[in-house]
This record gives C-alpha cells, sequence and structure tokens, in this order.
C-alpha cells in the first residue's frame, strides 16, 4: 500500500490534510471527553447537530452546512449543560430525549427532499473527498479556537476531571466549565461533519483517545499520542481505501475505512499496554523477591 503516492492528486492532499488535522483535534479533545465519561454527551452532540447541518444545506447549498451545523452545535451544548446540571431527570434520560429529538427532526427535514436517501448518506457518514480549500480554512479556524480555549484553561479542566468537588471548593464555577467543554466538542462535531459525517466523528473524539489511555497513565503522554494515534489513523484508512479503490477495484467508503484502521489501532495499543502492565508488575515482583532476600 501506498502511502504517499495518492496524494499528488489535489483533491487527494485536501482529503489527508482535513483528516490530519481532525485527528489531531479530536484526539486532543477526545482525552478530555474520556476522563470525564462524556462519550454519552459527545454521541448526542454528532446527532444533535444534525437538522442544523440539514436546514444549512437547504438554505444555502454546501456553503450553509458548516454555518447550520455550527448554530445547532452551539445550541445543543447549551441544552446539554442545562439538562446534565438539573436532578428532576436522570441525565442519561434528558441527552437519550435531546438526541432523538433533534436527529428525528433531521431525518423528516431531509425526507422531503427528492433524492434524500443519498443526501443522508452524505450528511451521516460525510464526503471527505470532496474537501474544498474554503472547509479546509474554516477547520483552521476552529482548531486555532478550540486549542486556545484548551491551552487558557488547561487548569482548570485538569481540575475538573479529577476533582469535581476540589474545584467547587477552589471557587471554579464548574457549571461554565462544563458549558465551554461542550462548546469545544460540539466545534470538533462541527468541523468534521462535512469529511466524516455526524455518525463517524464520535469514533475520532473516542477512539484515539482510549488507545492512547491503553498506552500509558500520564497525561503528558496521552494527550501527544492521542493526536498521533488520531493523525495517523485517518492517513492510513485514507491511504487504504484508495489503495482498495483503485488498485483492486474494491470500493471502500473513506469514513468507514477510516473508523476501522483506528479500532484495529486501538486493538494493537490495548495489546501493547497488555504487555506494559505485565512487564512493570514482573519487575515489581523481581524488585520485592531481591529486597526480601536482602
Amino acid at each position: 500500500m501506498s502511502l504517499f503516492e495518492p496524494y499528488h492528486l489535489p483533491f487527494m492532499a485536501r482529503a489527508l490534510a482535513e483528516l490530519v488535522i481532525l485527528g489531531a483535534l479530536a484526539g486532543t479533545v477526545g482525552v478530555l471527553v474520556l476522563l470525564r465519561r462524556l462519550a454519552f454527551v459527545s454521541d448526542t452532540l454528532t446527532h444533535t447537530v444534525f437538522p442544523g447541518v440539514v436546514i444549512g444545506y437547504l438554505m444555502a447549498g454546501d456553503g450553509g452546512i458548516f454555518w447550520g451545523a455550527l448554530a445547532a452545535g452551539v445550541v445543543t451544548a447549551v441544552l446539554l449543560t442545562l439538562f446534565t446540571h438539573r436532578r428532576r431527570v436522570s441525565e442519561d434520560a434528558a441527552l437519550a430525549m435531546l438526541l432523538t429529538t433533534l436527529f428525528a427532526v433531521g431525518v423528516v427535514l431531509v425526507s422531503r427532499q427528492t433524492g434524500y436517501t443519498s443526501d443522508l448518506t452524505a450528511f451521516l457518514f460525510g464526503r471527505v473527498l470532496t474537501v474544498t480549500p474554503e472547509q479546509l480554512a474554516q477547520t483552521g479556524i476552529v482548531t486555532v479556537l478550540v486549542v486556545a480555549l484548551l491551552a487558557v484553561l488547561r487548569r482548570p479542566l485538569a481540575l475538573r476531571a479529577f476533582d469535581p468537588e476540589g474545584a467547587r471548593a477552589a471557587g471554579v464555577r464548574v457549571g461554565l466549565l462544563d458549558l465551554v467543554l461542550n462548546v469545544v466538542i460540539a466545534l470538533v462535531v462541527v468541523a468534521a461533519v462535512r469529511a466524516v459525517g455526524t455518525i463517524l466523528v464520535i469514533a475520532l473524539l473516542i477512539v484515539p483517545a482510549a488507545a492512547a489511555r491503553a498506552l500509558s497513565d500520564r497525561i503528558a503522554v496521552i494527550v501527544p499520542a492521542a493526536c498521533v494515534i488520531g493523525a495517523a489513523g485517518g492517513w492510513l484508512g485514507l491511504s487504504a481505501s484508495y489503495e482498495a479503490s483503485v488498485g483492486y477495484g474494491l470500493r471502500l467508503a473513506s469514513g468507514g475505512t477510516i473508523v476501522l484502521v483506528l479500532v484495529v489501532m486501538y486493538g494493537l495499543a490495548s495489546a501493547a499496554g497488555l504487555v506494559r502492565r505485565r512487564m512493570g508488575l514482573a519487575r515489581a515482583r523481581g524488585v520485592a523477591a531481591l529486597e526480601g532476600a536482602g
């Protein structure tokens, strides 16, 4: 499989750049999602931006998808923050109601259009090979904004993740911080929606971070490892999809192939992590045995 040859084609080069940026960005944010156990919240966000995607497309064509998704993402982030801080309804029930309601609205809207089946497929699974320079610029802007927010709020975000009661005692505005994190997750979803679709973006958020966590227990290692795994998964998945389609006549969806590659990388990372833990345990037993003999 050639990892470099396809990318002399402009559309492949743009697709690769989009996936590398998204993989690194989603890997970084995914670490926070993993630490805070927000996988269901992230999954909800990936579905609830769908009506915004559809409305933006109906109002302004392809150019309106980003802005429709952005508006829906911000609204959803606010609603999620409100629902998860209320105790009258359980958190999972509130998220499930929000997810199913807004996603159903999107399906109803898109089903009213001629040829809605193909449109629905594109919205759900993305079209990474049609990425434009404008989309790359939008992804770059979102990346800069998200990285800036995380850099400024890294200490309170870490405190909130590891010691929520301590964060409250220290005067951290936990509700506002949760809103910011939900908005950050929504921005990642918005940036990725054209490339990999509203369904597959959850894999970019969760799998690289989970793989990095299997490799190390240190945040200083997990964050860059998640970035590398996310970017590498996009590159390898796109290359495999191109090779299968062009070299062997076997059509493979780019988005789905990328997710499968990420899952394989997670399996390898889990195996490597298991070996690492067993070696560490063996070393600890050896040291204990030497100390006991001494």
